[in-house]
């Protein structure tokens, strides 16, 4: 719809002399008796060209040459705004070109082939993704997913912290356990990783080396084991909720390449750098940030900030057109920091994206759920995973937005009913199918070559028609907004408005095979929109429920 009006209204902006630095943009008016598009190009125009916005709309009005066929009327309103309501036979023209489209309804070319890189997960490999790693990884693989669908060459990037304390912490709790499994008396720091995994990796290595590990390094194989075992775990993980990397980054590459003290040498010749009591610091009060602070300890270890201003600085290089980074909670007051720090190091940090996810709390019956303890002391992604099913866990972290936290309903998670959001939607496809398969066995043979979308004129039809139209504006708004609980909505809503259907109106009516052939046309239209949505969602489309 949008488009059609865009390439009409055009050449009219051209006869009249209008700035070209001008675009028209159109909107779905909050109010019905508005029409159903509307644009105030008038009123945009109106200063530059020195005319009343009312006067210019009405000449852009006459001037306007629309195919009456499609569109019943064009107003002015308000101010200036001209409202554009389409006749229902556009709306029914348009559900062939939806089945003609079919798995590419919805794609559209609006990145031009842009790269875009999206790193979202990379956890340190210290032990099993949580919940809410996993409400990171789904939206960072949707994101991902929304981009290809809008024309973006996209990459998506677990960054592989492997370097640091936390790893020197994790050999030392492996090789601990392996001490008190070959009967040594070892004491074990409350700070240590204390999950059943732990033991687990020190059993392994038992089982492989007998005890002559006993004088090893905690960063020897103690570390090595553990990082592959998790780092393998991790990977496992992502791949059942449906999330593959193909692109991985090593931290620990930052130090051995020098790119570390490259990032404080280019910072301490800008001024940016200092030293005091024996630990390196970084002037962000003059960037903006309230106090300045330390990248290098006394001890001589960076601090997360350093490395990642690295890493960073690397993504640029690499020439990407836009950088997205999905990190949770923990992460607000850092990445400030690193912006401040590439914007120094003058790099456009208008590039940069950074999305910051809330924690999420499983509730059952309104209690907070605490789920098996096996490997750890927290709720392991597996875990949900195992209880409600990769589907369910995708959709459930889609449908809030990711500023506010997340209470994870186990039990209307685990309804198969149409309570169950996720249930509801995927329904909606089921039941499609199942209308198919009857139709198969009364009424296919028979049906008219081509069917008649004249003949759909209930309101029931024409407001899935609708909203059938809506859908690639819909993917390409969530993929701007990096908002994919849009999405989750619309897909919702479109479900709702199919059920209605179904229970209004028969699809298959063996009396009238013209309107039944209209009405499984438009049913395909349907599922063609709603396996689209939830292929982007990473969920599945089922054929039975």
């Amino acid at each position: 719809m949008k488009e059609y009006l865009r390439t009409t209204l055009l050449p009219v902006l051209g006869r009249i002399n209008a700035p070209a630095d001008v675009q028209p943009a159109f909107e779905k008016p909050r109010q019905a008796e508005h029409g159903d598009l509307t644009t105030n190009i008038a009123m945009m125009l109106a200063k530059k060209m020195g005319r009343p916005p009312r006067d210019l709309a009405a000449e852009i009005v006459r001037e306007w040459a629309l195919d009456r066929t499609f569109v019943s009327s064009v107003e002015i309103a308000g101010p200036g705004f001209i409202n554009v309501t389409f006749t229902d036979k556009f709306f029914r023209s348009q559900i062939a070109q939806i089945l003609e489209a079919g798995e590419s309804y919805g794609r559209t070319a609006a990145g031009n082939g842009k790269r875009v890189q999206v790193e979202f997960v990379s956890a340190n490999p210290t032990g099993p993704l949580t919940v809410g790693h996993g409400r990171g990884a789904v939206f960072g693989d949707t994101i991902a997913r929304l981009y290809e669908w809008t024309g973006h060459d996209v990459e998506r990037e677990y960054y592989f912290n492997n370097a640091g304390r936390q790893m020197r912490i994790l050999g030392d709790s492996v090789r601990l356990r392996y001490l008190e499994l070959l009967g040594d008396v070892a004491e074990f720091p409350v700070d240590y990783y204390q999950g059943e995994y732990i033991r687990e990796i020190a059993l392994h290595l038992k089982n492989q080396h007998g005890d002559v590990l006993r004088s090893e390094p905690a960063e020897g194989k103690f570390k090595d084991q553990a990082e592959q075992e998790i780092f393998a775990d991790i990977k496992k993980t992502l791949q059942s909720i449906g999330v593959v990397f193909r692109s991985f980054f090593n931290e620990n590459t930052l130090y051995t390449s020098g790119k570390i003290m490259e990032v404080v040498e280019e910072l301490r010749a800008r001024g940016l750098v200092y030293e005091q009591e024996g630990a390196t610091w970084f002037r962000t009060s003059t960037l903006g940030g309230e106090k300045d602070k330390v990248i290098i300890k006394s001890s001589g270890e960076p601090t997360y900030r350093l490395p990642d201003i690295a890493y960073h600085r690397e993504k640029y290089r690499r020439g990407y057109d836009l950088m997205i980074d999905v990190f949770g909670a923990d992460h607000i007051a850092t990445y400030p920091d690193v912006l401040a720090a590439l914007k120094a190091l003058g790099y456009d940090t208008a590039k940069m994206k950074v999305l910051i996810h809330q924690f999420v709390t499983i509730v059952q019956n309104g209690e907070v759920v605490k789920m098996s303890t096996r490997k750890a002391n927290f709720i392991t992604l597996d875990e949900l995973v195992g209880e409600v099913g990769a589907d369910v866990v995708r959709y459930f972290f889609l449908m809030r937005t990711i500023t506010s936290h997340l209470n994870f309903d186990l039990g209307l998670a685990k309804e198969q009913s149409l309570e169950n959001p996720v249930y509801y939607v995927q329904y909606a496809h089921a039941r499609i199918r199942s209308i198919f398969r009857v139709a198969a066995e009364k009424v296919t043979a028979l049906l008219p070559a081509e069917p008649d979308f004249d003949l759909l004129k209930e309101p029931e039809e024409l407001a899935i028609v609708k909203t059938l139209l809506r859908f690639p504006e819909v993917v390409e708004l969530c993929a701007a907004t990096c908002e994919p609980h849009r999405l989750s909505d619309y897909l919702y809503g479109l479900a709702g408005e199919i059920h209605h259907l179904y229970h209004e109106h028969k699809v298959v009516v063996v009396e009238n095979l013209p309107l039944t052939a209209a009405r499984l046309g438009l049913c395909r239209a349907a599922q063609v929109v709603l396996r689209n949505g939830l292929t982007i969602l990473g969920i599945g489309a089922p054929e039975r429920m």
